[in-house]
C-alpha cells in the first residue's frame, strides 16, 4: 500500500515536472517569437523569389540579421499552418520586427508597391521634364530628349499630324547658346502619373502623350477646326499663356489680348518666349535680352513663335481655344502674380512704372 502510493506520488511529480519543463518550454518559445532581434528599426529590403519555400525564406532572413532562429520561424509556420501562403516579391522588413509580423507581412503580400508617382508640373518645358525624369526615375536627359523624336508619335497620334517639328532636328544656335528644340514640346501633358519603376523613356512619353489626346476632347477639336486653326497653333499660344500668366480667371483675357494684337499686325511682345530662349526665368527682361536673335524671340518677331516653348496644362488650352474679347491691348503681371491690363501703351507704360520699378 505504501508502495503504491510512493509510485504514484513519483509518477505525478515527474508528470508535473514534465508539464513545467514544457510550459518553460513554450513560454520562452513564445517570448521568443514575440521579441524583436534588434531595436534596430532602420527598414531593409527582403526578396523572396519564386520557388523559395520556408527553409530558403527562413535562411534567408537570418542571412540578413531579420530573425535570429530559423528554428523558431519555421515552428511558427508549421503551427500557423501557412508554409504555402508566402508570396514571391520584393519587401520591406527590420530587425525590429518580431517573427510573427514578419511572417504576416510575407503571407499576406505586403510587397514594396512596383509603380512609382510622377508629377509634371504645368508650364514645364521639355528639359525641365527631362531633368525631373533623372533624378526621379534615373532616365537619362539624351535618351528622354532622343525618344521625342521616334516617328511612331506622328503614326499613332491624330493631333500630332500638323505638328511641323515632327522630325526636324534643326540646331537653333545663338551667340552663347546652342539647343535642340523637342518635337513634343507642348504636348508632355502636366498632370501626376503612376508609372512602374522599371519604366524607360518610351513608357513615360506614351504614358503623357495618351493622357494629351484624352484630354483634348472631340469638341475642342471641332471648335478648333471651325475657327480655322491648327491643334499645334493652340497649343503654341497656350504654352506662352501658362508661363505669362499665373491665375486661370486671367488667362481667356490674356488669349483675347493674344490674338488681337497678331489679327493687327503687332508683336507678341512676349517675356516668356525670351525666357525659353535663355533658358532661364527672369521676371524682368533688359533691353539687350529682348534684340536676341532667334526666331521664338517675340519682340522681334510678328506672329506665334515656332513652336510650343512649354507644357501648358488644361486650363491654357481652353483659353487658348475660347479667349474672352475685351478693349485691352497690353498687359503685364505682379510681382503677386495678378495680372494688370492695359487699352493703350501709355497706360501700359504708366503700369510698368509702378509695380514693375
Amino acid at each position: 500500500m505504501i508502495k503504491k502510493f510512493l509510485i504514484n506520488r513519483f509518477s505525478n511529480f515527474i508528470i508535473s515536472f514534465i508539464i513545467l519543463i514544457i510550459g518553460i518550454g513554450f513560454g520562452n518559445y513564445y517570448y521568443q517569437i514575440s521579441t524583436p532581434l534588434q531595436k534596430i528599426s532602420e527598414k531593409q529590403k527582403f526578396i523572396i523569389k519564386k520557388g523559395d519555400g520556408v527553409n530558403q525564406i527562413s535562411q534567408n532572413l537570418k542571412d540578413q540579421k531579420i530573425i535570429g532562429s530559423m528554428w523558431n520561424f519555421k515552428v511558427y509556420v508549421w503551427l500557423e499552418k501557412v508554409e504555402k501562403k508566402f508570396k514571391t516579391g520584393e519587401y520591406l522588413l527590420s530587425p525590429n520586427m518580431d517573427i510573427k509580423e514578419v511572417i504576416q507581412i510575407l503571407t499576406l503580400g505586403k510587397i514594396i508597391p512596383n509603380q512609382k508617382i510622377i508629377k509634371i508640373i504645368e508650364g514645364w518645358n521639355y528639359e525641365e521634364i527631362g531633368e525631373y525624369l533623372k533624378n526621379k526615375m534615373n532616365i537619362s536627359i539624351e535618351d528622354f530628349f532622343s525618344t521625342s523624336y521616334d516617328p511612331q508619335w506622328k503614326n499613332k497620334y491624330d493631333f500630332l499630324k500638323d505638328n511641323p517639328q515632327i522630325n526636324n532636328k534643326e540646331i537653333f544656335k545663338l551667340e552663347r547658346y546652342s539647343y535642340q528644340i523637342s518635337p513634343l514640346e507642348g504636348y508632355f501633358f502636366p498632370d501626376t502619373y503612376q508609372i512602374y519603376k522599371d519604366a524607360d523613356s518610351e513608357d513615360i512619353i506614351k504614358k503623357m502623350l495618351a493622357n494629351f489626346d484624352k484630354k483634348l476632347s472631340n469638341k475642342m477639336r471641332e471648335d478648333i477646326e471651325k475657327q480655322g486653326k491648327t491643334i499645334f497653333e493652340i497649343i503654341t499660344l497656350a504654352s506662352i499663356i501658362e508661363r505669362e500668366v499665373p491665375k486661370e480667371e486671367d488667362r481667356k483675357i490674356v488669349a483675347g489680348i493674344f490674338y488681337k494684337r497678331l489679327k493687327n499686325g503687332m508683336r507678341l511682345e512676349s517675356c516668356a518666349t525670351i525666357n525659353y530662349i535663355l533658358r532661364n526665368n527672369k521676371k524682368q527682361l533688359s533691353f539687350e535680352d529682348t534684340r536676341v536673335e532667334s526666331p521664338y524671340n517675340t519682340y522681334l518677331n510678328k506672329g506665334l513663335p515656332p513652336g510650343p516653348i512649354s507644357n501648358p496644362g488644361l486650363s491654357a488650352i481652353e483659353a487658348a481655344i475660347y479667349p474672352q474679347k475685351t478693349d485691352y491691348l497690353f498687359f503685364l503681371s505682379k510681382p503677386t502674380g495678378e495680372t494688370v491690363f492695359s487699352k493703350t501703351f501709355e497706360e501700359h507704360l504708366r503700369n510698368k512704372k509702378k509695380w514693375l520699378n
